[in-house]
């Protein structure tokens, strides 16, 4: 070693690393509007939206698009990803506009355009919907896009009457879907009339702010829905019975709008995942969503480091403390993250691979609360002393 005579500071980047959570309330919403300005909102292509009472201005009034965005916009105000389509002359073109295609030049149109908002705008959409638009076959293809963006989808359940409804639902089976039924009224300036106020724009914009201000674990259920002033189609609703029509709703997986003592909420906590998956419940499908996408983007810097037991421990203690901060804010019940040396085999190691296993417990909601009621005449026991005690 050369002679020195002074200082030398050596700087260490090594040790655990802070996970920081994905934000998990960005909408992405496709939606019509012939007269929208289309300069804000260009056809096929994803915008990004941080003023939405200013996109509102500029959505004109044809069309999806400003009636979803002013239910959106009468909960919270998000950060949204846009894409206009252009409306067709018959349903079945709408649908073909708002499913989309990639096309020669391998430009996405459509729904297919939310795909591109990570490299195009910095931010991937994680709550999707369609709102006005659904068909069985725009539902299908928005679910394929919810699952490759790691999302979720919120869609109407169509159907003229409950049966209707229920048979409808028997369409899908996915963990990414929430379906609700019917849609609210509200009160359009416009028109000075009370018109169709969609179910996916609102719910959208109620689980943006939940998340925000709780987070994804708790469902879009029993919490206030504002700005509207009743449903297209009363359903009803008894908490006590569940052989009403929203209890039938619940029992095939479809989420309810009903007018409660509180006012109008969504009511349903499912998805239209198979009833013995794991994901039953729309929160825990969401944390899933959360912990993974937070992993993953998280752990880049892990990447292409010498694979020593060091590397290994601080990736093990980085998830951990992830953990730790999702169970302290009520998001998770537990978390363990671990090295398996089963899973870990000199070969393995030698190739440079490194598998880590973690394990978590999501909170489930509420959703069955029973009482046991008892009337009981032990209690006129000490009547008399009761009585000595007053005089």
């Amino acid at each position: 070693m050369a002679f020195k005579h002074g200082i030398t500071v050596t700087e260490i980047n090594e040790g655990a690393r802070t996970l920081t959570a994905i934000s998990t309330s960005i909408i992405g919403l496709v939606a019509t509007a012939s007269d929208a300005d289309a300069a804000t909102f260009p056809l096929d292509r994803p915008v990004l939206v941080t003023d939405v009472e200013t996109a509102i201005g500029k959505a004109g009034i044809a069309g999806t698009l400003a009636t979803s965005l002013r239910a959106i916009a009468d909960h919270t105000r998000p950060i949204l990803v846009v894409v206009r389509v252009e409306e067709g002359e018959t349903d079945a073109e709408t649908a073909s506009a708002v499913i989309g295609t990639v096309t020669a030049e391998g430009v996405k149109t459509g729904m297919q355009a939310l795909l591109d908002a990570k490299s195009l705008l910095g931010v991937k959409p994680k709550i999707l919907g369609t709102p006005g638009l659904e068909t069985q076959a725009v539902t299908t293809a928005l679910v394929v896009v919810a699952q490759k963006l790691r999302g979720f989808a919120y869609a109407r359940a169509i159907g003229a009457t409950i049966p209707d409804m229920i048979e409808y639902r028997e369409n899908f089976s996915a963990r990414e879907l929430m379906l609700l039924a019917p849609d609210f009224l509200a009160w359009d300036t416009a028109t000075s009339a009370n018109v169709t106020s969609y179910a996916a724009a609102r719910a959208m914009g109620l689980r943006a702010l939940i998340d925000e201000q709780t987070g994804p674990h708790k469902s879009l259920s029993n919490v206030a829905v504002v700005g509207v002033v009743g449903v297209s189609t009363p359903i009803r609703w008894d908490i006590e019975d569940q052989s009403t029509e929203a209890g039938l709703l619940n029992a095939s997986e479809i989420t309810a709008l009903v007018r409660s003592d509180a006012g109008f909420i969504f009511w349903g906590n499912r998805t239209t995942a198979e009833p013995d998956s794991a994901f039953v419940f729309e929160g825990t499908v969401r944390v899933a969503q959360l912990l993974t996408d937070t992993i993953v983007q998280g752990m880049q810097w892990a990447n292409d480091k010498p694979l020593t037991p060091s590397l290994a421990k601080d990736i093990i203690e980085t998830i951990n403390g992830l953990g730790r901060k999702l169970k302290a804010s009520g998001v998770l019940l537990g978390f363990n993250c671990w090295f398996d040396e089963a899973n870990n085999d000199i070969t393995s190691l030698k190739a440079g691979k490194l598998r880590i296993d973690y394990d978590y417990t999501v909170p489930p909601p509420l959703e069955d609360l029973g009482f046991n009621q008892r009337i009981t005449d032990s209690y006129f026991a000490d009547f008399s002393a009761q009585l000595a005690q007053d005089v």
